[in-house]
């Protein structure tokens, strides 16, 4: 991919309870350069941000434990992430689900399915340098 380059030294965490979506989304962000951290539910990765940083979060909605939308405002509450962008990937296509993830602080909604180019897209305009 032709961005590949400015990409590299970029962290991203994925946040899902499926681990074949995780592979996935993966594959298509270490393509395109990043570095990918992963996470099963939103309490695992509160836990794993602890003091690292990463560039950006790719998020899904329905999980067990700790739900996206919640995981969100938490991540909102931390001042290392305040500004940490997330995009949500979820089957959820309501309105209302979007203006709850858009007031918690998400900056992008993509349903799934998904295409790669798509999300990889919108990780290109949102990613922090």
């Amino acid at each position: 991919m032709y961005f590949e380059r400015d990409n590299m030294g970029k962290t991203i965490m994925v946040v899902d309870d499926s681990a074949s979506l995780r592979q996935v989304v993966g594959i298509a962000l270490k393509g395109a350069g990043y570095e990918v951290v992963e996470a099963a539910d939103g309490q695992i990765a509160l836990g794993k941000l602890g003091g690292q940083r990463v560039n950006l979060i790719v998020c899904d909605v329905n999980m067990p434990n700790m739900d996206g939308i919640t995981f969100v405002r938490e991540l909102k509450m931390l001042p290392s992430h305040k500004f940490t962008p997330v995009i949500m990937l979820t089957t959820e296509t309501q309105e209302a689900k979007k203006r709850e993830g858009q007031a918690a602080g998400a900056k992008a909604w993509v349903v799934k399915p998904f295409k790669p180019e798509v999300l990889l897209g919108a990780v290109q305009k949102l990613v922090l340098p």
